[in-house]
């Protein structure tokens, strides 16, 4: 069995939903706390083992490029002054061994053609697939445990095949997802025998929803090229694992954790909030702020 060496992380988007903070910085650089959404995304799956991360970025993505690029003004700098945490933390987003490699995507087809657009750099291995819009954290990640994304390796070492990080959804909400059908098995890791694309919550097979995170096969770019375009002529993701369903062995994972929607204020909010009173530095005052907030 290959192990997972690879991860794609789909950046091109325009971030419209951020608009105006977003009309010159990507929204994968939207900071939660002191660190972008992508480098979130990064640490996760360089701490699952991953080295190599390819960046399927758009017009006006220099910014994220230059966020892992060396930085030698600055950290000339930095060293100049004594200042040795603060280069130690600059040298740490992009650590030894990871290989950082960039693919323009022509234009926002969808999620289906950024992972496409990986094919070339992929080749014939298995991969894994981070959108920095969901930041992910598992449940026990700030003590010592497990990301989800490594929760999902493991999971793929055990039943290998493709894995797609769910969660449960009001059923009110199943139309702003992809929501898979595992035949009612409550197992964490339960096979995935169908999958429908924001289906309305009274045609919906379950409350499952994928959520941003993805371990494929090579196989998934073939049946990626075979789907016909949807809403927009956008090439979606979840149609070419659904063509796939029967023919190759698809699992859906409960991961342990929480996701925070940051393509959304409110879940960008969240996140700094939740992000912000977790640090031990600066917990104690937005907690003393909160305190302020409801007397």
């Amino acid at each position: 069995m290959t192990s997972i060496r690879k991860a794609v992380f789909p950046v091109g988007g325009l971030g419209t939903r951020f608009l105006p903070a977003t009309k010159a910085i990507p929204k994968e650089m939207l900071p939660v706390v002191d660190k972008p959404l992508i480098q979130y995304a990064v640490e996760e799956a360089y701490a699952a083992g991953i080295r190599q991360m390819i960046f399927i970025t758009g017009r006006h993505k220099r910014a994220i490029g230059d966020h892992f690029d060396a930085a030698f003004e600055l950290e000339h700098e930095l060293e100049r002054g004594g200042k040795t945490e603060l280069l130690q933390l600059v040298h740490a987003i992009k650590p030894e061994g990871m290989d950082c490699i960039f693919i323009r995507q022509p234009r926002p087809l969808g999620l289906g053609h950024a992972v496409l657009c990986a094919e070339p750099v992929v080749g014939d291995e298995p991969f894994a697939v981070l959108l920095a819009d969901d930041l992910m954290l598992g449940r026990e990640q700030f003590t010592g445990g497990p990301t989800v994304l490594q929760q999902m390796v493991q999971a793929y070492e055990q039943r290998p095949g493709m894995v797609l990080a769910v969660q449960d959804v009001p059923r009110a909400e199943t139309r702003r997802y992809g929501v898979v059908d595992v035949h009612g098995v409550q197992a964490s890791l339960a096979e995935v025998f169908a999958m429908v694309e924001k289906p309305r919550p009274e045609a919906a097979p379950s409350t499952l929803a994928v959520a941003g995170r993805y371990i494929l096969l090579p196989g998934v770019f073939d049946s990626i090229r075979r789907q016909p375009r949807g809403a927009g002529g956008e090439i979606q993701l979840t149609d070419g694992i659904a063509a796939l369903i029967g023919r190759e062995k698809v699992y859906a994972f409960r991961y342990d954790g929480k996701r925070y929607d940051c393509g959304s204020k409110e879940g960008f909010l969240e996140a700094t909030l939740d992000l912000a009173l977790a640090d031990p530095q600066l917990g104690p005052a937005v907690r003393a702020h909160i305190a302020r907030l409801a007397v």
